[in-house]
């Protein structure tokens, strides 16, 4: 039972946190939070066997509040954001610092093993566990020197806080226990990290079930994951019944995804380590990956299954099938374009954040990767949920290549000291291994040679077997187009998809064919929200079924011609006849085949590569169109430009072309002499998405029209602040830009900030209706109220 106001004082209670519940002032026992994170931080770290750290870390991470003058200060303002570390200035108001400057004092008395860097370790995460990790030399050791810390240590030792707490009864950590950097760098780092994730998570579920005691029953009752196997083999079961019904065409593309399903079952049996499955697009991969995952997951006992995928178009595709066959509860979709400023950051917002607990979470691979080298308690409270677990990353190739090195490097230490499983899902395969590409990209670290086991046995037969379009290359892949020339083109086709590579020039195609087309066209883009763009989506796939059957009714049914970015190139299951694509890297152009004759219905479809008037920008993508170019320069006309035996050449030269650790990311996080890592560093430098520091505007789109249900959750998230249900309903209204369109659309007041609940974080302003538009999304460009605007 929580002891009310009338049961304690400052004189005769130490109070970690308040909440007001009607009249009556709850307070939260400081001892009892202690004791219950070191539990809760030791059962997290146990299934990578580092519970006795995370123990000591839980044990003393709060001892600056048992100081005088936070107590004073917490008991005087009873506010339930007093805890939070850094929403205050003052002297007295600061507590993570005095566990850490204790933590090295007491270790090496009681053992000297724990003198130099190794009480450091419990530092890092002490003395993080508000602000997050930082550096040791020009950070921590600047801190821990200064007056005014060395004093918060003097006062909480002064505050007669009880012996269990400052010497509890725990075993003394091993050091035998610590990952140190051996073959593979950043051991060390990612072991420290993933001890930080326990200790975070178990303070913010401690937090959480005395402030929002309703929520630890949101909590529980997850299906195991024998029971979710079994719903999605009833589902597979009942998709190929289906086509199986009598009027429906059995194409071999549906013979050969039976096989696939039937290899991805078989090889889960196969020991836990790292796996490929290569399959053409169109071949079945998502829901195959995920029954490999689900069964052998049950086989080996693993707890839970991450999905990361590249793009959050696929996201809601891919967690809609999900949500559909095993229910919204068991499944987290969780995007990376609403992280909230964590310098601003409330009681509220911090227990908004996502822990992964559920069996399935879909993600992207920006959301995983940066958590795996971030510093922020918000991102990296999950990562101890990533021990023993399956993680399906689609679409492999696209694994970010100037981070490449660090990323193939904290795959192989989750596989090799956290019992997870990988699975590498792709129409086009990297090559990862040592003795492949990485031998002439510098002689860089792989995973070993047959460390990664292919499911499919036959991967060529494969591919020829599902070989269902025709290419058609630029006569000079040097000269580009124009856009009027190429909408005179695309509309000489009444079905037709073209994939261009920017944002800005979807809209300028999509208008020079909709002042030629007597309908309008469709359009699909980064700028238009997920819900937007998942409706557009699902109409789209109407259209094309209403299509085919006036087709086979004779009739002549309207044009459906579609502008969009490369978005629908991975895990979108669109199907058209014709396919335009902007020149590109040689993965993304096999993608954009994927959505050409996708079910076989036609003996071939077409794909027509052409030069954009203006070249991707400087950087990855330019340098993977000019691959491509390189590539297909001494192409004969009975070669196939994208044939299987090209994958290998293709990442073979990218790789050699490209810096795999740009930023130096392995040398920031090698462990010093004496235990320090350069985290702060690290993580301001990893980051997949230029400008990444941008933020999300959540934009006043709804399928009707009306906005009630965008202000509906808007109204709610004023009035009971940040919860995870509703920060989940909400990412799907969710843009990301970049802060200098943040800064100008704040200027002209065409957006305005969330609300101090939800830092980091703005809304389209009621007051701009043309701020967004309905089909081409979020207006960076335009000047909002200008009549131009509304000429599209």
């Amino acid at each position: 039972m929580v002891p009310s106001l009338e049961r304690g004082s400052p004189d005769t209670c130490f109070v970690a946190h308040l909440r007001q519940e009607g009249e009556e002032l709850l307070l939260h026992d400081l001892v009892d939070h202690q004791e219950a994170v070191s539990r809760l931080a030791a059962s997290f770290a146990a299934p990578f066997g580092a519970e006795v750290w995370a123990a000591w870390a839980g044990a003393w991470h709060d001892l600056g509040k048992f100081r005088a003058g936070f107590q004073r200060y917490i008991w005087q303002c009873r506010d339930p954001n007093a805890h939070i570390e850094g929403r205050v200035a003052g002297a007295d108001k600061t507590h993570s610092a005095a566990g850490a400057l204790w933590a090295q004092k007491h270790l090496p008395k009681m053992d000297a093993r724990y003198g130099g860097g190794f009480a450091r370790i419990l530092s890092y995460l002490i003395a993080g566990h508000h602000s997050g990790l930082d550096n040791w030399f020009g950070g921590l050791d600047e801190r821990f020197s200064k007056s005014d810390t060395l004093q918060e240590e003097r006062d909480a030792l002064a505050a007669n806080i009880p012996k269990a707490i400052l010497e509890p009864r725990l075993e003394l950590p091993s050091v035998s226990d610590i990952k140190k950097d051996q073959e593979i760098p950043g051991r060390f780092a990612l072991w420290v990290r993933m001890l930080f994730s326990c200790l975070v998570d178990a303070d913010f579920l401690d937090t959480e079930a005395f402030m929002s005691p309703d929520r630890v029953n949101a909590r529980q009752g997850f299906m195991s994951l024998a029971e979710m196997e079994e719903r999605l083999s009833d589902h597979l079961a009942n998709m190929a019944q289906q086509a199986a019904m009598p009027g429906k065409t059995n194409h071999p593309v549906n013979h050969k995804r039976a096989e696939v399903l039937q290899a991805c079952r078989a090889k889960a049996a196969l020991p836990p380590g790292v796996f490929s499955l290569t399959v053409p697009t169109g071949g079945g991969k998502t829901l195959s990956s995920l029954a490999f995952a689900l069964r052998h997951a049950r086989l080996h006992g693993k707890r839970r299954i991450i999905y990361a995928i590249p793009y959050t178009s696929i996201i809601e595709q891919t967690a809609d099938v999900f949500s559909a066959i095993f229910g919204e509860k068991n499944v987290i979709e969780h995007h990376g374009n609403a992280e909230m400023d964590e310098r601003q950051e409330t009681a509220r917002s911090r227990l908004a954040c996502e822990n992964w607990e559920a069996p399935l979470i879909v993600t992207t691979n920006v959301q995983l990767l940066e958590s795996l080298f971030a510093r922020r308690t918000s991102r990296c409270r999950k990562l101890h949920n990533l021990a023993d677990s399956v993680i399906v990353l689609d679409e492999a190739q696209l694994l970010p290549v100037p981070y490449l090195q660090p990323v193939v490097d904290v795959l192989r230490l989750l596989v090799k000291d956290y019992g997870v499983s990988l699975a590498l899902c792709t129409a086009t395969q990297p090559a990862l291994e040592v003795g492949g590409s990485f031998e002439l990209a510098g002689g860089l670290r792989g995973f070993a040679a047959g460390e990664i086991r292919e499911i499919v046995d036959d991967v060529p037969g494969l591919y020829a077997a599902l070989e269902r379009v025709r290419f058609h290359l630029p006569a000079n892949c040097a000269q580009p187009c124009n856009w009027e020339d190429l909408a005179d083109e695309i509309m000489r086709h009444d079905a037709v998809l073209v994939i261009v590579g920017r944002r800005a020039d979807a809209r300028d195609l999509y208008r020079c064919v909709k002042r030629r087309a007597s309908n309008n066209p469709w359009h699909l883009s980064g700028l238009m929200c997920a819900q937007h763009r998942g409706d557009t989506i699902r109409a789209l796939k109407t259209a094309l079924l209403a299509r085919r059957q006036a087709l086979a009714a004779g009739e002549n049914p309207a044009p459906i011609r579609v502008i969009s970015t490369q978005l629908v190139e991975a895990g979108v299951d669109l199907d058209f006849p014709v396919v335009y694509r902007a020149l590109a890297g040689l993965d993304s152009l096999i993608q954009a085949a994927g959505r050409c004759n996708r079910e076989g219905r036609l003996e071939k479809g077409d794909v027509y590569v052409f030069v954009p008037p203006q070249p991707a920008p400087p950087g990855l993508l330019r340098m993977a169109a000019d691959r491509t170019r390189i590539l297909w320069a001494g192409l004969r006309p009975e070669e196939n430009p994208v044939g299987v035996e090209r994958f290998t050449e293709y990442f073979r030269g990218l790789y050699g072309d490209a810096r795999l650790d740009a930023k130096d990311i392995g040398g920031l996080l090698r462990m010093g002499i004496k235990g320090d890592i350069n985290f702060r560093t690290a993580a301001e430098a990893f980051h997949l998405i230029d400008e990444q520091e941008g933020a999300t505007v959540y934009v006043r789109y709804d399928r009707d029209g009306s906005d009630t249900e965008i202000d509906m959750w808007l109204n709610t998230l004023k009035k009971e602040g940040p919860e995870r249900w509703l920060m989940r309903k909400l990412q799907r209204h969710g843009v990301t830009l970049y802060q200098h369109d943040i800064n100008r659309l704040l200027e002209q007041g065409d957006i305005e900030p969330l609300g101090s609940d939800c830092p980091g974080l703005y809304v389209q302003a009621k007051t701009n209706d043309l701020l967004y538009d309905k089909t081409l999304g979020i207006n960076v460009d335009g000047v909002p109220g200008d009549p131009g605007y509304l000429v599209q």
